[in-house]
């Protein structure tokens, strides 16, 4: 079981990877190169649409950037940053909570 745990060298993964992926294509009855749904996905034409933003939007991501710089760390993985041991994470988790409710609360009367 110690061996699973342990991460392989390059020399062992590399030539895994390089004959795995051929071997399965082969063995697959598959075509190396493009599948045809990737081609007819890559033939579609792109539209680009001009984007409106608002005052709203631009405080509020000043806001959530200058908060998010101020902690020091993504507000995405807070309770993973807990879990790990990084308990100075918790005083951003205490404040997002108020934040987020303050949030909910003013959300009806803010700009769109």
């Amino acid at each position: 079981m110690e061996w699973i745990k342990n991460p392989w060298p390059w020399y062992v993964g590399g030539p895994v990877i390089g004959l795995t992926v051929p071997l399965l294509l082969i063995f697959g009855n598959k075509r190396l190169g493009v599948s045809s749904s990737l081609r007819h996905i890559c033939a579609a034409p792109i539209q680009l649409y001009k984007l409106k933003f608002t005052k709203g939007q631009v405080y509020g991501g000043l806001f959530f950037g200058l908060g998010w710089a101020i902690t020091g760390a993504c507000p995405g993985p807070l309770f993973a940053l807990i879990g790990s041991g990084t308990t100075v994470i918790i005083v951003t988790l205490l404040s997002a909570i108020p934040g987020t409710w303050v949030y909910g609360y003013l959300r009806e009367k803010l700009p769109p």
